[in-house]
């Protein structure tokens, strides 16, 4: 069923920097430094990134793992990508200095040993602890909230969960908080009786009722609007619901797995979700990780995606410097880009061997002199400086919203998200570089 990890506890302690003297005991495998509220060691410094570090434990010791800091990641005094680090070692992130010391205590953390859980794939030490979650979370009515970056996985979490519960042979319901417009929300959610409203021609049982006797999978529960928080609190409190237009109450026997990428205890701080609400959810926590930090599952992905397209045709291989580009990837849409990467490779590539050419852009710095974001950066002295300012920034524009529109498969709510920008923002820029899915 499972195997057991052992490491110590562990006291960061701030010992320079605007938060001197401020420390925590870790208590679980992996830790997250910086400035966002929902990290584990928050820094009120200016030069410290939202997201600057992480520590694992990895099985052989404390890894510190940069995450794209501005200012960097130092272990002593050397700047490091990744690093160990041994007891009594100092830590900077920007201005601040921050040591390192074993506590003594032990954790026990369980790991699956096995690859997969549903369709969830990894042989990662990241994922086989996800696995051990779930595999001891699903058999139970437990609360579960899944979170993680677009593309990792968190519906497939959410129905291996179901499908791994007494209640496997009832009802598995989505309800997509981003995919329903803010007035019909809470007639889809809840459910409405004929007449309740202009347009009700007939009644609706809404997602609760549906999910009767199953499973509820809210998704994107960081778009759940503000006023309709504490209805939803008062269903799953009571567990009951009544619905719009009616003045009975039903009975539900319903699970609740929800998920999200946004920070919710961030939002809950900025008063955009209600904390109570949140503790409700969040019973039990399921995080699964980027597929960055567990590069070590990219080429066991990579062949259980060619070996699933490869059924009806000829197989494919990846060459060695070829799969190597892929694992230096950062894979912005996660295991979805990766599965869209392989086939897009299959379909195009000539022969049996994947063209080391379709490596996306970025990956092992491939195709010639391009900037950080593959835009080439050629420069012809001959065009005016403004106009070339202009040229260069609608390329970036276009290759850069290109890139995550395709991460997300142009989920347009999704790729918004996941770079930063309002939806309506997203769609001007589509308009204005004329961006469109091809057909």
């Amino acid at each position: 069923f499972s195997d057991v990890l052992n490491f110590n506890k562990y006291k960061l302690k701030v010992i320079e920097g605007p938060d001197a003297g401020k420390e925590i005991v870790a208590e679980r495998r992996v830790v997250t430094l910086g400035s966002a509220y929902d990290g584990d060691l928050v820094l009120d410094d200016v030069t410290v990134s939202r997201r600057h570090c992480e520590i694992v434990f990895d099985g052989g010791g404390y890894l510190v793992r940069d995450l794209g800091s501005k200012n960097g990641t130092y272990i002593e005094s050397f700047r490091i990508k990744e690093g160990f680090l041994r007891p009594g070692c100092r830590l900077g992130l920007g201005s601040t200095t921050i040591s390192f010391e074993l506590v003594g205590e032990q954790i026990n953390v369980y790991l699956s040993r096995g690859d997969r859980f549903g369709d969830l794939y990894g042989q990662s030490l990241e994922m086989k602890e996800v696995f051990g979650i779930l595999q001891r979370v699903a058999p139970t009515d437990a609360t579960v909230l899944v979170t993680g970056e677009s593309g990792t996985g968190k519906e497939l979490a959410a129905r291996a969960i179901h499908n791994h519960s007494k209640r496997a042979d009832k009802p598995f319901v989505v309800f997509d908080c981003s995919a329903v417009p803010r007035e019909l929300i809470e007639s889809e959610l809840f459910g409405h009786v004929k007449g309740a409203f202009t347009g009700a021609v007939q009644s609706r049982p809404g997602a609760f009722l549906s999910a009767n006797g199953g499973t509820l999978f809210l998704d994107e529960l960081g778009e759940l609007p503000l006023d309709l928080q504490p209805k939803l609190l008062r269903v799953l409190e009571n567990r009951e619901v009544k619905q719009l237009g009616s003045n009975e109450t039903r009975q539900i026997d319903v699970r609740i797995v929800a998920a999200t990428n946004r920070p919710l205890e961030q939002m809950v701080s900025e008063g955009e979700f209600r904390q109570d609400l949140y503790y409700r959810l969040a019973v039990i926590q399921v995080p699964l990780p980027p597929l960055r930090h567990r590069r070590d599952d990219v080429a066991f992905l990579v062949d259980l995606f060619l070996r699933d397209l490869g059924r009806s045709g000829p197989g494919f291989v990846v060459s060695h410097d070829t799969m190597e580009k892929l694992k230096q990837y950062e894979w912005p849409g996660n295991v979805r880009e990766l599965r869209n990467y392989v086939e897009r490779a299959t379909i195009l590539s000539t022969g049996r061997q994947i063209d080391a050419n379709l490596v996306p852009q970025g990956a092992g710095g491939l195709g010639g002199q391009q900037g950080g974001n593959g835009i080439e950066t050629s420069i012809d002295l001959n065009v005016p400086f403004k106009l070339a300012k202009e040229q260069l920034i609608d390329r970036f524009e276009q290759e850069y919203l290109m890139a995550a529109l395709e991460a997300h498969d142009w989920n347009i709510t999704q790729a918004s998200q996941q770079i930063g920008i309002h939806r309506k923002s997203l769609e001007y820029l589509m308009k204005k570089h004329s961006l469109r899915r091809p057909s």
